[in-house]
């Protein structure tokens, strides 16, 4: 893990969230222009980097570390549902179906795609991916089901099995396995739309820092859910992984994956639903600026470990 490259990585990712913070407050990204960044992040950025990462020399080491980290997932996603489920039953709905989100839903698929790969390079990217499966699968059963009805089984699999970053980890992985080659003008234009992935999750970040009102933002409860999010599960992700004994490289990245602050859904969400926007806001803010001096003490901590 090279210190030198993920500060030069912060110092980046700061000043493109600068950049998104600039242009929200002078309206030159609007509300609209807001949504049409997420949905070009989540349906063409995102999937293309996806696709790029898979592209490289598949190994019976890289199916056993991704396999492994598939694993790491899934238990911590059960672990944050157990919480979500129980710890937060005192709270007004309004609150509580925002808490509850939060906690099982990072924001490890537009945040952590980036410092993934900017930490650990490709490969990193690459077990993100995987990663991000059973994070993405509980976004459309338990997560929505905080804020409203269950979907049924069929709607919950076609949501799942049809997003667009879930069908980028079919492709890629059949790329992978396969070692197929694609054409140089169909791999290159997959390249330059994936590298893209940094900048514009970064200003759009920024974009939603924008809007948030920083005086009243830190509260017990916002306090809390920080402490929660960002220290006590992946705290709990790296202990296990190191009982368990599996590689640095899996346990550095399911730990820094474990540690992204609350999705910037769950906001979107609160709106939908009826539930405290506001307070969904302030918890996805505090969480995100937190998370940028989180990250680098996180890698501290694993490279003194491991």
């Amino acid at each position: 893990m090279n210190f030198t490259d993920l500060f030069n990585l912060q110092i980046m990712m700061f000043l493109m969230m600068g950049i998104g913070y600039f242009l929200r407050k002078r309206e030159i990204i609007n509300t609209a222009g807001k949504l049409v960044m997420t949905d070009l992040v989540i349906d063409i950025i995102l999937p293309c980097n996806i696709v790029s990462s898979f592209c490289i020399e598949f190994s019976h080491k890289i199916l056993m570390q991704g396999l492994s980290i598939f694993i790491i997932s899934c238990v911590n996603q059960a672990f944050c549902a157990i919480l979500a489920f129980n710890i937060y039953k005192k709270f007004p709905k309004e609150k509580r179906m925002v808490l509850q989100y939060g906690t099982i839903c990072s924001n490890a698929g537009f945040l952590g795609n980036p410092v993934a790969e900017g930490i650990y390079g490709p490969i990193g990217l690459l077990y993100a991916s995987i990663y991000l499966i059973p994070q993405r699968t509980v976004m459309w059963s338990a997560g929505v089901s905080f804020f409203t009805e269950s979907p049924d089984k069929k709607t919950l699999f076609k949501k799942v099995a049809t997003h667009p970053c879930i069908v980028a980890v079919y492709i890629g992985a059949a790329l992978m396995i396969t070692q197929f080659q694609l054409p140089a003008f169909l791999s290159k234009t997959i390249d330059s739309i994936g590298g893209c992935t940094t900048a514009i999750t970064m200003m759009l970040i920024g974009a939603i820092l924008a809007e948030a009102d920083l005086k009243t933002m830190v509260t017990k409860v916002t306090a809390a859910f920080s402490v929660l999010r960002l220290l006590l599960i992946p705290a709990i992700v790296l202990i296990g992984c190191r009982l368990a004994g599996v590689s640095a490289l899996v346990a550095g990245l399911s730990t820094i994956l474990a540690a992204m602050p609350a999705g910037t859904t769950t906001a979107i969400l609160a709106v939908k639903y009826n539930g405290d926007e506001e307070f969904a806001t302030k918890c996805v803010v505090l969480t995100t600026l937190l998370s940028m001096i989180m990250i680098p003490v996180w890698c501290v901590i694993i490279n003194t470990i491991y």
